[in-house]
């Protein structure tokens, strides 16, 4: 099962990664929400996980483009931030976030999210 991972700093998509692949699922990668969008028209994924502050596009823009295009409505997505705000956290639901985790994030919190939020 695919899962795209957005985050425009390398090391935390490595990381993000290292954990689904430890978890059996095959990461995809983007570096913003551009390249996210760009990157869904030929790679189906099962759930996405993005950065919620990114160049060109962020998190709540990726999720609200995603929430209006039919093609992607129904793909979950998880922002994972570090901002642990609960103004940023409404925001996220508001504008169609399925999840919403706060960094550092561990690989057990990580799958444990993708497996509640895949389930339902």
């Amino acid at each position: 099962m695919r899962i795209m991972v957005v985050d425009d700093d390398k090391t935390t998509r490595k990381i993000l990664g290292l954990y689904l692949t430890s978890s059996g699922y095959e990461p995809i990668y983007a570096e913003n929400g551009l390249d996210a969008i760009e990157k869904l028209a030929y790679n189906e994924v099962a759930l996405i996980l993005t950065d919620l502050n990114m160049p060109y596009m962020d998190g709540l823009e990726l999720t609200r483009t995603l929430r209006a295009d039919p093609s992607f409505k129904r793909i979950p997505i998880i922002l994972i931030t570090t901002e642990n705000d609960d103004i940023d956290r409404e925001l996220a639901f508001e504008a169609g976030a399925n999840g919403y985790m706060v960094k550092p994030v561990t690989a057990e919190a990580v799958t444990r999210n993708i497996k509640d939020i895949l389930k339902h």
